[in-house]
């Protein structure tokens, strides 16, 4: 497998003689949420379909899955993990149980997270349209690149917008198969449905970003770039300090 710990070859010249930090596949995982985002995310609501297949208990399956999602975040608080994506999943199973409970479908369970998963699906596509992809968004400050891919660096540019596509179109695909059922199908096939395409799609997506970003230039730290900057400034203003110093003592003398 190729590795980003490598500097990738052909790098453009706005990225010549820069060699930025670089992300693993691994680590592209985490910055997603990684396997206890995952988690997170799906098993509340396979914990809902399970239940409500067995009991047909809409209210039972819906504070079972809620449960779930506090458990989850109060064992990240205790382990001291990372909060982001526990609270996401709390506030996404508690707004889906209350709108299935407040509508009476239970259907509607799923319908907030496949609202906000289309609407991520158009944004990722837009704004690979208007070429600021997202994805360079979200990743250049833990690669300590910032924003400097869209000006310093075109073929990063080229390999976030590149990946961007491929997390609307797929995101995209994801809502075309489940809002047929949604409208057309009962909740047991949409809930199964909807846990089978939780991981796979996700999976799918960081690995093509891996791969874009692999055969992209490296980033440009520019995090070290305004820390030499500084570093500089301060030894420039260090000499001049000694330079006046000894002014004074040469007057004095």
């Amino acid at each position: 497998m190729t590795s980003l710990d490598k500097p990738a070859a052909g790098t453009d010249e706005a990225g010549a003689g820069s060699s930025g930090p670089t992300v693993t596949d691994k680590a592209l995982l985490e910055a997603f949420g990684g396997v206890r985002g995952m988690v997170d995310t799906t098993v509340p609501g396979l914990v809902f379909v399970l239940i409500y297949t067995i009991k047909r208990d809409m209210h039972l399956a819906a504070v079972a899955a809620l449960g779930l999602s506090l458990l989850l975040a109060l064992a990240r608080l205790v382990r001291r993990e990372t909060l982001k994506h526990a609270f996401s999943g709390v506030f996404g199973v508690a707004f889906g149980a209350v709108f299935a409970m407040m509508s009476g479908d239970a259907k509607n369970f799923y319908l907030p997270g496949m609202l906000y998963t289309l609407g991520l699906a158009i944004a990722y596509c837009v704004s690979a349209m208007v070429r600021f992809p997202l994805i360079g968004v979200l990743l250049g400050p833990i690669l300590r690149e910032n924003l400097s891919w869209r000006t310093r660096n075109p073929g990063r540019l080229k390999a976030y917008t590149k990946a961007t596509w491929a997390w609307g179109i797929i995101l995209l695909a994801k809502s075309a198969i489940l809002f047929p059922i949604y409208l057309w199908g009962d909740v047991t096939q949409l809930g199964w449905v909807k846990v089978a395409l939780s991981i796979p799609p996700l999976l799918l997506c960081v690995y093509l970003t891996y791969v874009f970003l692999a055969k992209a230039p490296p980033p440009i730290d520019v995090i070290a770039e305004m820390e030499a900057e500084e570093a500089a400034e301060k030894e420039r203003e260090r000499l001049a300090a000694r330079g006046r110093s000894g002014d004074e003592a040469r007057t004095e003398s």
